[in-house]
């Protein structure tokens, strides 16, 4: 499926709005409960979720729509499904509730098993990304200025700037990372690090801890499209029967 650039804007502007909506939580003391995986939620991820979902099935009422703040259908009624959109309402509550800036709205459309278009806001910096199929990878600023962005594969025996989580090191990364040539690293939230390598920032992303389709992909797809001509290969995978990833590293 094919969107076209106004119909983008339009996600992007849908994403701005659930944003906006979490910036009414993001100074006061939110309070923050535990799904059953004890990852944290808050009133911000149900305030951009009941914006974002209802939004979605009305701009295209035949496409499914999955968010990690809503049911998630069981795989025998999605594993047909051809398209659906996938959302993290908000990516990185965890920097959102020690009021760190990396906390980023996700949305992403999945079609055959890969993301087509992908829009992240970043609402307390105002900047946004996007990437869409034969489209490419933009990045637009605070002041709504939109810039192309792209990345180059990264050698492994070449010097590199590795983006890392903020809040998910672990020592099974460190031993990864120690069988490279790390030049810097640089530290971001939630689906920053995609950006980061996308804009050429970093060199390569690795997460090698569980995450979910929603977390990824909407970083994905402008990861996959800020290649020069065509797309970046990707390792990540979609509409699995629990939508967990495996370990993963993008930029390769």
């Amino acid at each position: 499926m094919e969107f076209s650039k106004y119909r983008i804007n339009q996600l992007i502007e849908i994403a701005k709005k659930a944003g906006q909506e979490t910036l009414k939580y993001y100074h006061d003391e939110v309070e923050v409960s535990s799904k059953t995986d004890d990852s944290p939620v808050t009133a911000a991820d149900m305030a951009a979720h009941n914006i974002i979902v209802p939004w979605l099935e009305s701009f295209t009422p035949d496409i499914p729509v999955i968010s990690e703040e809503g049911g998630l259908p069981d795989y025998e009624t999605r594993k047909n499904w051809p398209t659906f959109w996938i959302v993290d309402p908000l990516d990185g509550t965890k920097e959102f509730i020690k009021q760190l800036d990396e906390f980023t709205i996700n949305i992403a459309l999945i079609e055959e098993g890969k993301p087509v278009l992908g829009v992240i806001y970043v609402p307390a910096l105002g900047v946004s990304y996007w990437g869409a199929q034969n489209l490419g990878a933009y990045k637009v600023d605070e002041n709504g200025t939109e810039q192309r962005i792209y990345s180059e594969p990264a050698l492994k025996e070449a010097p590199l700037v590795v983006a890392v989580s903020r809040s998910h090191g672990s020592d099974k990364q460190e031993n990864y990372l120690a069988e490279l040539n790390v030049k810097d690293r640089i530290s971001a939230g939630s689906s920053l690090k995609f950006c980061l390598v996308a804009e050429g920032k970093a060199d390569i992303y690795p997460r090698l801890g569980p995450t979910m389709e929603w977390d990824v992909a909407a970083g994905d797809a402008i990861f996959r499209y800020s290649a020069k001509e065509g797309e970046h290969p990707s390792p990540l995978t979609y509409n699995k029967p629990d939508l967990k990833n495996g370990d993963f590293v993008v930029g390769f």
